[in-house]
């Protein structure tokens, strides 16, 4: 992983004041130890009218997988051969990142005592990476440097020279040069903008990100036209430290509009003004009563089936009565954010035998599902068209056939509280059905007589006693009779009928 900074010079000012600026001197080649392996730094040039400074970083493959995100237990479903191959030691991304922000971390604030006029002052600066991964192509590149006073030379690299009908990779040769940028500037803008083009990190997102996006965008940022795919970007996406960025660069923006500190701005309020209490959120609350009712039927083991971003799993692991959990789902992008969010790759042993994640389809039989307490299926059904439920309901009733099983889905008569949803719709654009309380209730039902179970219903947030409430659950339980296997067993004859509709399915 290689880049380049060349500057020039005159006799009054020579280029090998750069030396200076970045706290490394010319003449010597040094070495620096990382987490995920060693960056040196040297000068393939250094005279009077040019000099110019090279980073290379040379990544200890083995050492990343060890120290991070996806390593061994509980890692990220598609990354078990990917943590060994990939771009990592050659291509941009971020850990040539932080690997600028630690070497030159002096020069990336601007800082220098032997030539603080010249650290004050734009330079010629000329960068250049050989390889770059771009998510967004070439055009993406110029969007983001163009704006920030960069003369954006970027072409794309073919996916193979000798084959170019196969078109060109994802990576581009990146030169960068300017006449107004101070060399400060300059890192700040690469310590951002490497790891949002590569629209990866190698490291978990804490909220202490939003600080180091923040102070490396200061002065920037806040007016880039791409401000908000930088941000998401660079905090990988994650919804609430995105949208607290965002307020933040709104208050430094306004801050600037007025000529004022964001400090006057942020306390327009006053302090002692009463705040209204936010109510709870309905996924909150949906949590809630699901918990509430594992606990009622003393759950052990249990399925999220349909986990997404392992937001229920989570709220699982926090209590010490939950001795199993499974979280699984279709989408290997869900299940590796759930892994992400999870941390399961820095949990003790002892914890992390608790939790598992796999991905897995619930409109087929699965005999990994079988012999748990208790089974969700959190709004989970409302995503599937109308003739594969049988196939779920197989799957789970028949097959797997757990003591307890927790179903929420939305209570479309509740629709008409929402303001903001138009009539007729539903609250998801994906969700392919949302059902009255009496068309869940007839389905529910259904499927308790046809795999022996009783089934109770629960309301999820305010109950109107118009409409009822926004999210309803049913509570299905084993019924057991004598001789009869309560965890697994075959489905009984009056399952015969579905079991043939989800073979067909």
């Amino acid at each position: 992983m290689f880049l380049t900074i060349t500057t020039t010079g005159t006799p009054e000012h020579p280029a090998t004041d750069l030396g200076f600026l970045l706290h490394k001197h010319p003449e010597k080649a040094q070495a620096f130890s990382t987490s995920f392996g060693t960056a040196h730094v040297l000068y393939p040039e250094a005279a009077e009218q040019r000099c110019t400074a090279a980073l290379l970083l040379e990544v200890d493959a083995v050492a990343l997988v060890r120290r991070g995100k996806g390593k061994g237990r509980g890692g990220a479903p598609d990354a078990a051969l990917a943590q060994y191959v990939n771009d990592r030691p050659y291509a941009a991304s971020s850990l040539l990142a932080v690997a600028l922000s630690n070497v030159f971390s002096s020069a990336m604030r601007g800082v220098c005592k032997a030539r603080p006029e010249r650290a004050a002052r734009p330079l010629p600066l000329r960068v250049e990476v050989p390889a770059l991964p771009a998510r967004g192509g070439p055009d993406l590149v110029r969007r983001l440097f163009e704006p920030l006073g960069w003369a954006v030379d970027v072409e794309s690299v073919p996916l193979d020279t000798a084959f170019p009908e196969w078109g060109d990779s994802r990576y581009v040769r990146l030169v960068l040069e300017s006449e107004t940028l101070t060399l400060a500037n300059a890192l700040r803008h690469l310590y951002v903008l490497l790891p949002v083009l590569d629209d990866a990190k190698h490291y978990w997102v804490a909220p202490d990100e939003v600080d180091k996006l923040l102070r490396a965008g200061e002065g920037w940022l806040a007016g880039h036209p791409e401000q908000k795919l930088i941000t998401s970007r660079f905090l990988s996406r994650r919804w609430s430290l995105t949208r607290e960025a965002m307020d933040r660069l709104e208050l430094i923006r306004l801050a600037e509009t007025d000529d004022s500190e964001v400090e006057e701005i942020d306390n327009a309020v006053e302090a002692e003004t009463e705040q209204e209490a936010k109510p709870t959120p309905l996924a909150v609350r949906r949590r809630e009563a699901i918990l509430t009712a594992l606990r009622d039927h003393a759950a052990a083991r249990v399925l999220d089936l349909g986990c997404g971003e392992g937001h229920l799993v989570r709220e699982l692991l926090k209590e010490p009565r939950f001795t199993e959990i499974v979280g699984v789902d279709v989408s290997v992008r869900a299940l590796t954010i759930a892994s992400r969010r999870l941390r399961l790759d820095r949990m003790g042993e002892r914890q992390a035998a608790r939790v598992q994640l796999f991905q897995g389809s619930l409109a087929y039989t699965d005999k990994r599902l079988k012999g748990y307490d208790a089974a969700v299926l959190s709004e989970v059904i409302e995503h599937l068209d109308l003739p594969r439920l049988p196939a779920l309901e197989y799957a789970v009733f028949g097959s797997a056939r757990p003591r307890t099983v927790v179903v929420t889905t939305p209570n479309v008569e509740y629709n008409v509280r929402w303001e903001s949803l138009p009539a007729g719709h539903v609250r998801h654009r994906d969700h392919r059905f949302e059902w009255t309380r009496e068309e869940f209730r007839t389905w529910a039902a259904a499927v308790a007589e046809r795999h022996g179970y009783g089934v109770e219903f629960r309301p999820v947030g305010p109950d109107d006693p118009e409409v009822g409430p926004p999210t309803q659950l049913a509570l299905f339980t084993l019924k057991t009779t004598p001789g009869t296997p309560t965890t697994t067993g075959t489905p009984t004859t009056t399952a015969t009928a579905t079991e043939k509709e989800a073979k067909a399915a």
